[in-house]
């Protein structure tokens, strides 16, 4: 499974942060005018953790807060794999970093250890998309401040299929028809790991038979308690995975690299991917467009939605000026292209969405985005995504009654979910 950098519409300090965090609220209208700042510090220091895809513009716009606050703010490298449990681990000691960037479900981990602080964007939160919003709060409040968000979405070769395809059957009798003419070697790529499935790349299909991970609550936020699993659009799903399995469509031997690598050679019409695979396809001319995932059941396909964004820690020696850089200098709308400059994902600002759309691969995503849902950011997910997998793997592979194995992973991760 690729990483879960894991997006609907897409793209949202001394007094002035002491003020907010009494409870200013997160709305607002004023999406242009810069935010006020805390005075100069003079004193005081921060460490920023980040992993090596932002790291370099992090130090750009750091050194303008040194310049303006006197403050010294240190950026870590560190692997996106490593930051949240260090995280955990050496905030309590007070050897973790002020401010971490990441991916929004992290947040029910680290809201549960209490090493993150609420965040109050104030009149910053209209310059954010809805989705990206939505998925920085947890229990009532927002923790993080985004900045980019993605999503897995269809991505086309328009040599092959011109047009996009109305629904995943049309989908598959053009991949097939092209396979049959000998033009193709694969009717679509889909990547599936040997060892952990394919949740997050299957997601926009199983949604599309009614069929989601968690229940919500009346304020739209997941319900850990209505675990979905084994809803009977996912007791549906199951036999329609297996017939792709069957049929050799899906297949555990092809992995993400893979996958990938048969798009980029047109081995295949069809790729269901992220983002981060753009870039290959555009450095080597691949003629491909970014279509929403089209539906396997007739509900929309809604893929998971990931926001990047940044995070303070409850632990800090210098909150103030902690919330200061995240809020007054990460969220401008300079800091904010320079970010996407750096990583190329959709940005969580509609102004910095307005500068780029013209831009056929980004406002493909875009769209892709809007059909989604944030991924669950509970803790319960660490319950959910290896049996989920596992089941998966089955299903295709043959191994077992498709229903059966749904319920007895449903079960499994409620049991999991209970134990905590």
């Amino acid at each position: 499974m690729r990483p879960r950098l894991l997006l609907p519409a897409v793209l949202a300090a001394a007094t002035l942060l002491v003020t907010a965090c009494a409870g200013s609220g997160d709305k607002g209208d004023d999406k242009t005018a810069p935010p006020a700042s805390a005075p100069a510090a003079g004193n005081g220091s921060l460490t920023v953790w980040a992993d090596d895809a932002r790291a370099k513009p992090l130090q750009d716009i750091a050194a303008a807060f040194t310049r303006d606050k006197g403050v010294k703010v240190k950026v870590v490298q560190k692997g996106l794999g490593e930051i949240r449990d260090d995280f955990v681990s050496q905030a309590p000691t007070g050897q973790g970093p002020d401010v971490v960037v990441g991916p929004h479900d992290w947040l029910g981990k680290l809201v549960h250890n209490g090493v993150l602080a609420p965040l109050e964007l104030g009149d910053r939160a209209a310059a954010f998309s809805p989705v990206a919003l939505e998925a920085m709060r947890y229990e009532g409040r927002t923790y993080g401040l985004p900045y980019a968000v993605d999503s897995i979405a269809l991505l086309r070769n328009t040599e092959l299929a011109p047009q996009a395809p109305a629904s995943f059957d049309e989908l598959l009798a053009t991949g097939r028809r092209l396979v049959e003419q000998g033009r193709a070697e694969l009717p679509v790529a889909v990547p599936v790991d040997a060892k952990s499935g394919s949740p997050y790349h299957l997601y926009p299909l199983q949604t599309s038979f009614g069929c989601q991970v968690f229940g919500t609550r009346p304020d739209g936020a997941y319900d850990q308690a209505k675990l979905e699993l084994d809803s009977p659009g996912c007791r549906r799903f199951g036999p329609w995975l297996r017939g792709l399995g069957k049929d050799g469509v899906l297949s555990t031997s092809l992995t993400a690299d893979i996958a990938t690598d048969a798009f980029l050679k047109g081995k295949t019409p069809f790729l269901l991917a992220g983002p981060w695979d753009a870039a290959t396809f555009r450095t080597a001319h691949v003629p491909f467009a970014v279509d929403p995932v089209p539906s396997a059941d007739g509900s929309p396909a809604r893929p998971f939605v990931g926001v990047q964004g940044f995070f303070v820690g409850a632990k800090s020696a210098n909150p103030i000026l902690a919330q200061d850089f995240v809020l007054n200098y990460l969220s401008t709308p300079q800091a904010q292209r320079a970010l996407y400059d750096t990583g190329g994902r959709v940005p969580a600002t509609t102004a910095v969405l307005a500068q780029v759309e013209n831009d056929p691969v980004v406002a493909g995503f875009a769209r892709a985005a809007q059909a989604g849902m944030p991924t669950p950011n509970l803790p319960a997910m660490d319950s959910v995504w290896g049996d989920w997998g596992l089941t998966q793997l089955a299903i295709i592979q043959g191994h077992g009654d498709p229903g059966e194995l749904t319920g007895a992973m449903a079960a499994r991760i409620r049991a999991k979910i209970a134990a905590g």
